[in-house]
């Protein structure tokens, strides 16, 4: 229950600053990616904000012998750069380059009131479920061939 109120919070937080730094204006953020054109580098302000809260609060945080709201903190174990990341970085990029939005300001931008962010959010749902379906079918691919390689290496 306390998780879910600090997630609720955070949420809360979180989209209200993603629409005071009018990381829900497209044309702003595309503006800010575009930096071989008239690059905008103000949105610089928004990554500058939230590196500068991790590198603080890290920093007490990690000390504690686990969160506040949950036994073990939960940290990246990975640190390798291998062929899912590199396709998925450069889908993830050519989206947000072609739309201005990425998944939370792309949510935060349907109070607008516009098309956009909806034909967004509906895209983004079915790229989420394709990418689901596509897992689990590896998965039970991959769970048939280990089946029928026992089933060939078994001595009956």
């Amino acid at each position: 229950m306390k998780q879910n109120l600090v997630a609720l919070i955070a949420g809360l937080i979180f989209s209200l600053g993603l629409g005071l730094s009018q990381m829900v204006d497209r044309d702003r953020v595309l503006g800010f990616l575009d930096m071989a054109g008239t690059w905008d580098p103000t949105l610089l302000f928004v990554l500058g904000g939230a590196v500068s809260v991790t590198v603080i609060t890290f920093r007490f945080v990690l000390r504690m012998p686990h969160p506040w709201f949950d036994g073990k903190f939960r940290l990246p174990t990975r640190n390798d750069i291998d062929r899912p990341l590199i396709l998925g970085a450069v889908m993830f990029g050519i989206g947000w380059g072609i739309s201005g939005y990425c998944p939370g300001p792309g949510i935060t931008a349907l109070v607008l009131g516009i098309w956009n962010p909806v034909i967004f959010i509906v895209a983004l749902l079915a790229g989420s479920f394709t990418y689901r379906w596509s897992q689990k079918r590896a998965e039970r691919t991959a769970s048939q061939r280990t089946n029928t390689e026992r089933q060939a290496s078994s001595p009956n």
